[in-house]
This record gives C-alpha cells, sequence and structure tokens, in this order.
C-alpha cells in the first residue's frame, strides 16, 4: 500500500488519515502553520477554490522514511489559503484546479513504477512535478508563506458512437502520451478504481479529457465491460491497436476538438472456451488465459479460467490470434487441513503441526492460433503435466 501510495503522491490525502479538508485544524502551539495565494498564470487572477496540498518529505540522507504527514486546504475567494497546526518538517506544497496542469495526468507513473524502493519513486515523482512545487519548512510557533502558480492545461475534446451512428454512452477512456524514448506510456494510474482517466462519455457520447501537459497523445476509448486491463480499446484513427492508432500533438494550455471514435459494432465478436487437463478432462485449478495478436504477440486481454475452466473474451475485434494458457496448476490440500465447506478436522489436537499442503501440480503452457470471424464458444484447450526439470549431472 505504500509504494502505491507514493505513486498518487499528489492524491495523497485519499491515503492519509486525518486529512479533512473540511475541518480545518484549531492553532497548536507545538506546531506551525503555512499561508499562501495561488494564482492562475493565464489571467492573472486568484485561483478560488484551488485545493493545496503539503505533502511531507523524507528526511535527507534517509531512504527509509516515507511520506506519512499530510495536509490539505482550499483557497479563498482571494485565492489565499491558511493551514493550521502542521507539524514540523520539511514539505512540497502543490495546488490543483478544474481546467490546470495536475499531477495526475502529468506525471509519467509507468516510470516511476519501473523503479525500485519507495525513495527512488519519491523522488523521481517530484523531479517530474518539480516545476510545479514549492519546498516549505515548517516550524514549531511559526507561519510560512508560500505562492503557486497554476498553468492553464491542455485538453482533447471529441464524441464516440457506434457504427450505426448511434451515440456511446458511458464509455471509458485510455490515454497514451509519448515519453522523450518514443515510447507510449499510460496517463494516468489505477489506484483505487479499475480505469487511469476519469473522464466518461456523456448521454450524447461526447468526451472532454482535461489536465494534459503539452505533448503528443493517443485517445482510445474502453468498453465498461469490464476493468481497463480486460476491456477492447477503441482508439484515435478507429483501430483497436494503439500501435496503429492516429496520434494528436497538443501545446500548452491548446483545446484541441473534434476527435471522433467509432466502435465497428459488427466486427466485435465472442471468444469463449475451456481448459482441461487431457488425462481425465478436469479443470485445473488455477490457469491464466492471454489473447495475444498472432503477429507482433503483443498481448491483447488476459482472464483467469472459472471453476469449471471457462473463460470468455467479449468485443474481440476480428483479426488472427493466439491463445495463450500459462500458470495453470492443480492444488491439494492435505489430510488434516481440509476446510472445504467450513469443515475441520476436530480430533487433531490444535497445538499439533498440521503436515504441510502438497506442492502444487503444474501443466505445461499452451497456445493455440485463433482466426476471429464471428462468435467462437467451443475453444477447447487441453493441458499435460509440465515435464520434470533436468538433473543435474
Amino acid at each position: 500500500m505504500r509504494t502505491r501510495a507514493l505513486l498518487l503522491l499528489f492524491s495523497i490525502c485519499l491515503l492519509a488519515s486525518g486529512c479533512d479538508r473540511n475541518k480545518p485544524k484549531k492553532p497548536d502551539p507545538t506546531k506551525g502553520s503555512v499561508t499562501g495565494t495561488i494564482i492562475c498564470s493565464d489571467t492573472g487572477k486568484p485561483a478560488r477554490f484551488a485545493k493545496v496540498t503539503l505533502v511531507g518529505l523524507p528526511r535527507k540522507n534517509d531512504t527509509s522514511t516515507s511520506p506519512d504527514t499530510n495536509e490539505q486546504g482550499v483557497t479563498d475567494l482571494n485565492g489565499q489559503f491558511d493551514l493550521e497546526a502542521v507539524q514540523p518538517g520539511t514539505y512540497v506544497a502543490y495546488a490543483t484546479l478544474d481546467g490546470y496542469l495536475a499531477p495526475e495526468t502529468s506525471v509519467d507513473f509507468e516510470r516511476v513504477q519501473a523503479l525500485d524502493g519507495d525513495h527512488a519513486q519519491l523522488l523521481d515523482t517530484i523531479a517530474q512535478w518539480k516545476g510545479h512545487l514549492v519546498e516549505v519548512q515548517v516550524r514549531a510557533h511559526r507561519a510560512s508563506n508560500v505562492t503557486l502558480t497554476l498553468d492553464r492545461a491542455a485538453e482533447i475534446n471529441g464524441s464516440v458512437s457506434y457504427d450505426d451512428s448511434s451515440p456511446a454512452i458511458g464509455m471509458h477512456f485510455r490515454v497514451l502520451r509519448k515519453t522523450e524514448k518514443g515510447e507510449w506510456h499510460g496517463v494516468g494510474l489505477r489506484l483505487f478504481g479499475d480505469w487511469s482517466i476519469n473522464t466518461v462519455s456523456d448521454s450524447h457520447g461526447r468526451y472532454n479529457i482535461t489536465g494534459l501537459p503539452a505533448g503528443q497523445y493517443i485517445v482510445c476509448t474502453v468498453l465498461p465491460t469490464g476493468d481497463e486491463k480486460s476491456s477492447t480499446p477503441i482508439c484515435t484513427g478507429n483501430t483497436v491497436r494503439p500501435s496503429k492508432a492516429t496520434s494528436v500533438k497538443l501545446t500548452v494550455g491548446e483545446v484541441l476538438n473534434g476527435q471522433e471514435i467509432v466502435i465497428p459494432l459488427g466486427s466485435l465478436h465472442t471468444l469463449s472456451g475451456t481448459v482441461t487437463v487431457a488425462a481425465d478432462g478436469h479443470a485445473p485449478t488455477t490457469a491464466l488465459v492471454r489473447l495475444l495478436y498472432a503477429d507482433d504477440r503483443q498481448q491483447v486481454r488476459q482472464v483467469s479460467i472459472d471453476n469449471d475452466g471457462s473463460f470468455t473474451f467479449e468485443f474481440v475485434p476480428e483479426g488472427h490470434y493466439i491463445v495463450r494458457v500459462t500458470n495453470a496448476e492443480d492444488h491439494e490440500v492435505s489430510e488434516g487441513n481440509n476446510s472445504e465447506n467450513g469443515s475441520s478436522n476436530n480430533n487433531v489436537d490444535s497445538n499439533t503441526t498440521q503436515p504441510p499442503a502438497p506442492p502444487p501440480h503444474p501443466y505445461a503452457d499452451k497456445e493455440i492460433p485463433v482466426q476471429v470471424q464471428g462468435d467462437i464458444t467451443d475453444l477447447s484447450i487441453q493441458l499435460v503435466p509440465k515435464p520434470d526439470p533436468p538433473k543435474p549431472q
């Protein structure tokens, strides 16, 4: 949980206990306070009702300390704020307001997640957002004053429809941004929900994605049939493959309109089947089924099998695929530890050491090529035991 909290550093009040902007703290003589003003850079006017957050920093040269002290408040009609009873220490302060740059959509969290350790992740997150942060030293009996500036963000507006011209209502979205290395990384971070971007198309199929810095983007609509990882994306350029999507470039504060996406109803099909063991036809206890593109083996989706070995991929676009089954195992329960249906062996002394559960029986991975041109509902995949590793000579 702590690593994930670091990744959502700038929405830290969702995780921190006692961080309630609606309940301002009373002055405390053992602590300090932070006051300040937030200005909108594009208008030069106060940022009214902007959210202000202080995130505690680890002590210098202390790689084991993670920020667990955080404060939050809201500016008034003059763009001013006053945070009382702040624990002494070093903080970074930042502000957010709808329509202005936000760390949730500006920080490359895929880059952050690739780093080892909380400390490295925290420092990289701060480094990516350093132009929008102010460091604050809070001391007991003293008030620290800061001034923060909000920069107008870019937006992408458009509509989503089905190929019968009806609006696609309630669609979720996935946004990809091109990195300095030419890679496409997802914008946002899945933490508490299933979606990185909170945008949902309205009753007319219109969408509005805000909070974006300048850059090159691909927008994909995601059918709301599951979480982001298990749903089908339809991207700008009306392709299901982000690698073939049409990208757009945004300048600072630009509002880009007219980005339309059409969902091809007639070419989305169901692919389902069962995974069983070839020897006797029973379903393994666990198995992961992956759907890959046949040409480059990029993963499209993945699901776990149900108890009966069945699996289903909905809304699969027409094309050539590989269905790959991995991580298939049978798990057995040792005698004396069988608690199925809530039962247990009451004759066993509670102080008696229970025998360990038998090791799982693994099965070899299996791949089957599939061409999807219509619904496939009877795909059968049979597994054989995984061969024993060669014995050392």
